[in-house]
């Protein structure tokens, strides 16, 4: 009699019980077959990690790493409801779609518990890959990533990661250079600038790009004309009154994303001013709803969409045989003109 101490192997009819299908349909999924729906594959898939299922020798090694097409890709958020992080689902979306791969948008929150529960769904759903979409990731969010065992890049536009992870990003010191010397090109002197948070390296390099673009110009920068905001709404509104109550106003403002550009537009509004003949507004990403404000905002794009597209490209490439990159990628930005600038002497007596 065998004794009960002794663990039962997994079988195959253990894993199609948890997945509801049959053995028949298990054993396609084992031995590389193609004829299986992509859902039913994942959920199969998911039962063999879960259960630790360990192959007999007849049975060729579970498909999970090896197939071309199907399955999941991971695409991790601090918070999907910015303009932002829809672009980028958007991209990568499309990308994953040539690919018949899905896309699982999740949040990893900033609780106690943090990324715990995450990595348990994670290892259920057995993803291709893992897409990190996030402002800040920590040497313990790291940690537990890599025990997962699937391969992850940081799409990256708030910085660079030193923590072992290779990232996608952009030209956020040349973006900011750009968007000041356009205004100093219209002749404007007093240019403000509400910056992002100043603990991501994207905000510094925007504002470093803004700093470097005045001094090559010959204009002292004034220190009083910088604001610290955080990407949203509400920060812009306030942070633009505040330069515009300035005894000495700047005739144009540089925000370094497009949803603080949104919040100037309002704080030129409440002060009963109008865009650009009183004040010339620049923003930073180039989101959709840039184009649908009045007049549409002229900004830095960043190609969002395309930085998560080829996030996922690298990752199914790194499945295939391709080494992933090492250290940062970084695809150019280009200033879009449209009608919330104007130079310096159409400006209106106030």
């Amino acid at each position: 009699m065998v004794s009960d101490s002794i663990e039962r192997r997994v079988t195959v009819a253990d894993i199609a019980a948890q997945a509801g299908v049959s053995r028949a349909t298990v054993s396609k999924v084992l031995n590389g077959r193609s004829d299986v729906a992509p859902a039913t594959r994942v959920q199969i898939e998911a039962a063999l990690v879960t259960q630790g299922y360990i192959p007999t020798k007849r049975t060729k090694r579970p498909v999970i790493a090896e197939r071309r097409g199907g399955g999941l890709m991971e695409m991790v958020f601090n918070d999907p409801s910015t303009p932002w992080a829809a672009e980028m689902i958007r991209g990568a979306e499309e990308a994953a779609r040539a690919a018949r791969v899905g896309i699982v948008v999740s949040v990893l929150d900033s609780g106690p518990g943090r990324g715990q529960q995450w990595l348990e769904d994670i290892a259920e759903r057995s993803p291709r890959g893992i897409i990190l979409a996030m402002s800040e990731l920590t040497a313990a969010d790291h940690k537990r990533i890599a025990k997962l065992g699937v391969p992850a890049i940081l799409v990256d536009p708030v910085g660079d990661s030193d923590i072992g992870i290779p990232s996608i990003g952009a030209g956020n010191w040349g973006g900011g250079m750009a968007a000041t010397q356009h205004l100093i090109d219209l002749g404007h002197r007093r240019i403000g600038v509400i910056t992002g948070p100043m603990r991501f390296l994207c905000s510094q390099a925007r504002l470093a790009g803004y700093r470097a673009t005045l001094e090559r110009a010959g204009i002292t920068a004034d220190d009083g004309l910088v604001e610290h905001g955080d990407f949203h709404y509400a920060s812009g509104l306030k942070l633009a009154l505040a330069l515009l109550d300035r005894p000495e106003p700047p005739t144009a403002i540089f925000a370094a994303n497009d949803e603080q550009a949104l919040g100037v537009y309002a704080a030129i509004q409440q002060r009963g001013l109008r865009v650009p003949d009183d004040l010339s507004v620049v923003g930073f990403d180039d989101v959709p709803m840039s184009q649908w404000v009045t007049p549409p905002l002229t900004t830095v794009r960043q190609p969002i969409a395309e930085l998560a597209a080829l996030a996922v490209r690298t990752l199914l490439a790194h499945q295939d045989g391709t080494e992933m990159p090492e250290g940062r990628v970084e695809l150019s930005t280009k200033l879009v003109v449209r009608g919330s600038t104007a130079p310096l002497a159409r400006r209106r007596t106030r």
